[in-house]
């Protein structure tokens, strides 16, 4: 656990500011699963129907990924701000096919500021979270935490 003097708060984000966000391994057991529990599409349940999609193969929900997106967001930058909720995304793009063994990584980067006077306490910090394979970018899903000031109770 990230000790209070180590958090990360509104003033220590800077428009530009990228953080390596990990790595996350995905399994065709996971892309199942998830499929079967929230998007059960034939080309993320089975192997034959994802090959006839215009995927080309079994490939994860754009939604898994959204989900796995917000894990590594969660562990690698969350859990070091001084988080008070959030307010949503603005946009998800999901732009190539997410497959079994794909290992992917994030970054997230630091895309928009507001420090709204109404509420000193805290901020609202946008972040642009780019999604890669070994082989390219595979989505982009934007998140806008409240991250509180320093010194706010």
């Amino acid at each position: 656990m990230t000790r209070m003097d180590d958090l990360l708060y509104f003033e220590d984000f800077a428009i530009g500011r990228i953080f390596a966000c990990g790595s996350y391994p995905v399994t065709r057991e996971e892309i199942v699963e998830f499929a079967r529990e929230f998007d059960p599409q034939p080309h993320h349940l089975d192997e034959e129907a994802g090959r006839r999609s215009m995927l080309g193969g079994l490939a994860a929900s754009g939604w898994h990924v959204c989900a796995i997106t917000m894990r590594l967001f969660a562990d690698h930058l969350i859990a070091k701000a001084a988080g008070r909720g959030g307010v949503g995304s603005r946009e998800a793009r999901w732009m190539k096919p997410v497959r079994p063994g794909d290992v992917l990584r994030m970054e997230a980067e630091v895309v928009d500021l507001k420090a709204p006077r109404s509420r000193p306490e805290f901020g609202f910090v946008t972040f642009d979270c780019r999604v890669f394979s070994a082989r390219e970018q595979v989505a982009l899903v934007s998140m806008t935490p409240i991250i509180a000031r320093r010194g706010a109770p």
